[in-house]
């Protein structure tokens, strides 16, 4: 039922994209929530059969936790984990299991959510726990009219949203997060009544490209940057949670790579490739007493692999070998690779950073060659390629901390949808003092550190950071990708957008009207300066005639202008 209902919500994502109220190009409800499902799905198709219902609870509950991205993959990561909680502890779920489960599924996701506010995927997940409890209390014992009536409820509250929500209603749409719940549902009731479903979905697995398919003369032992293939099992002495599992990997991450790690109730299975065994033996033993160990030198097998593969070659032989058929284990991309461009599965990239160890770190979310070189000029240690189009999961966060030897570290998310995710990081990482300063924009996470004063304590930072934030005023200008009606504006499909921090402040078909009217909307009397980042889809000589003419309009006003060189978004400007 849960493959079922991540299947389904992917296969309705970009529909539940359009759903968001701006018609902009990079509307992600649907994509955030598939991630986020699928972070778990991935894992439960490699758990393979039979599974206990404890395993699969963990897996979900581990999977979407770290795989959440975005305020609505967030909050679904929740759900599925206050369920799993009731769920992990019954192997056959009756309808009083069902409701409690719905009912600290929805406490979960309400108090992950700073303010919650109705007339979103909350309200659909809270309607459908007052009908469980309901059904549940009227002694209803046939399964399928329960779930049945679950989702003709959810589908009901669905159609409430707009009256809960005067954005909505505006904009004539239902909310997306709600509709990509729904979806979820709707997929795990087909596979409860024995519909056939087609998952597609491809388990996380470390199987590599087949050796057959490489030629000798490309490959040699300077390819090997670890050299000893090292394998145990730990036998479990004390409890292995999330916080303990992310922990161990980032250290196996920090002396090796292909790391493979796969836990249960009782063990843990363990691959890495490293140049010190001992460093991940050692650390092993903190968790428990070790077994089948096993450890290859690659350097001398690889030797005799290419002298064989030399042979087969010229024998015209390709036996394609690679790994086993049976292998379903959890790869995470680590090591050197996490440290170059794009080098994870996401697309997200982190940047290199200082192993010194000091006492502050910081973390910046940011999207556009010119906007990385900004923070990495102003002190951040970790850029993580993101934003409005390629939310951040949580584990992105956790990573990023990780690599950090500092003992505080700042995050800025730089957006409103990626606050969530990086505040649950913070409670996953317990060996460092994480600090969220929730920026919602590009400008106010570049506001934000250039008010951090070195010689002021962690409390003093924040306090300054948070205030200062306040000041700035943000817009970015998109295009609209479909004809909508928003805060009494008419927008058609193609027209140019000014958004501002509350809505949209400009809409028109000459861009820089629509930028020059935006500016209007936000700069006041105390305005001191005018900051514009150009996208990548504006050539140099645009941009400066724009910031002429801002800079003859305001003439008691510094303006500045720099390339972002950030995607789908032609500029983006702050007041301050």
């Amino acid at each position: 039922m849960f493959l079922a209902g991540a299947a389904s919500l992917e296969s309705k994502k970009e529909w539940i994209n359009e759903l968001n109220v701006f018609p902009v190009p990079d509307g992600d409800t649907g994509t955030n929530m598939t991630m986020t499902i699928m972070s778990a799905a991935k894992e439960v198709v490699g758990l393979g059969d039979p599974v206990d219902m404890l395993t699969l609870a963990k897996t979900i509950s581990s999977g979407s936790l770290r795989g959440a991205r975005g305020n609505s993959g967030v909050i679904l990561s929740q759900l599925l984990r206050g369920f799993t909680k009731v769920m992990k502890e019954n192997e056959v779920l009756d309808i009083p299991l069902m409701a409690e489960a719905c009912v600290n599924a929805v406490e979960s996701a309400y108090k992950a959510v700073m303010k919650p506010k109705e007339g979103t995927i909350l309200t659909v997940a809270k309607g459908i726990c007052d009908k469980a409890i309901e059904l549940k209390d009227s002694g209803l014992t046939d399964m399928n009219v329960f779930i049945d009536e679950l989702i003709k409820e959810g589908d009901r509250v669905l159609l409430t949203t707009p009256d809960l929500l005067p954005v909505l209603k505006q904009a004539g749409v239902v909310d997306s997060g709600g509709q990509g719940l729904m979806e979820v549902l709707r997929g795990a009731y087909d596979a409860f009544q024995g519909k056939e479903i087609a998952y597609e979905i491809t388990p996380a697995t470390g199987r590599g490209p087949s050796a057959g398919s490489m030629s000798a003369s490309a490959s040699s032992d300077a390819d090997i940057k670890f050299g000893y293939c090292t394998e145990f099992i730990i036998m479990l002495e004390k409890p292995f949670n999330v916080k303990l599992e992310l922990d161990f990997k980032a250290f196996l991450e920090s002396i090796g790579d292909s790391i493979v790690l796969v836990a249960d109730d009782d063990i843990v299975k363990v691959h890495v490739h490293t140049n010190d065994p001992g460093m991940a033996i050692q650390r092993a033993l903190k968790y428990g007493a070790l077994s089948n160990m096993k450890i290859d030198n690659m350097r001398l097998e690889h030797q005799e692999k290419i002298f064989k593969e030399s042979e087969k070659l010229a024998a015209g032989v390709d036996d394609g070998t690679g790994l086993p058929e049976d292998v379903n284990v959890t790869v995470e991309a680590c090591g050197d690779a996490k440290q170059g461009v794009e080098a994870d599965n996401s697309g997200l990239k982190i940047a290199p950073c200082a192993s010194e160890k000091k006492e502050m770190g910081f973390i910046a979310v940011s999207v556009g060659e010119g906007l990385d070189e900004i923070f990495s000029s102003l002190g951040v240690d970790i850029i993580i390629s993101g934003g409005q189009t390629m939310n951040p999961s949580t584990e992105d966060f956790v990573n990023a901390c990780n690599k950090i030897n500092a003992e505080n570290i700042f995050i800025f998310p730089n957006n409103k949808n990626i606050v969530m995710a990086a505040n649950q990081a913070k409670f996953l990482v317990e060996d460092k003092n994480i600090v969220v300063i929730p920026t919602k924009t590009i400008p106010q996470g570049i506001t934000a550190i250039i008010n951090y004063v070195p010689d002021m304590t962690v409390e003093e930072n924040e306090s300054v950071m948070l205030s200062e934030i306040t000041n700035v005023k943000s817009g970015e200008v998109t295009y609209a990708v479909r004809d909508t009606m928003i805060d009494d504006k008419e927008i058609k499909e193609g027209d140019y957008m000014g958004i501002g921090d509350k809505g949209i402040l400009s809409v028109g078909t000459d861009m820089n009207n629509v930028v020059y009217e935006m500016v209007d909307a936000m700069a006041n009397e105390d305005t001191e300066l005018i900051s514009i980042y150009y996208g990548e889809d504006v050539d140099e000589q645009s941009a400066d005639e724009l910031c002429r003419t801002l800079a003859d309009r305001y003439g008691d006003c510094d303006v500045e202008l720099q390339f972002g060189g950030q995607p789908i978004y032609y500029y983006i400007v702050s007041c301050e």
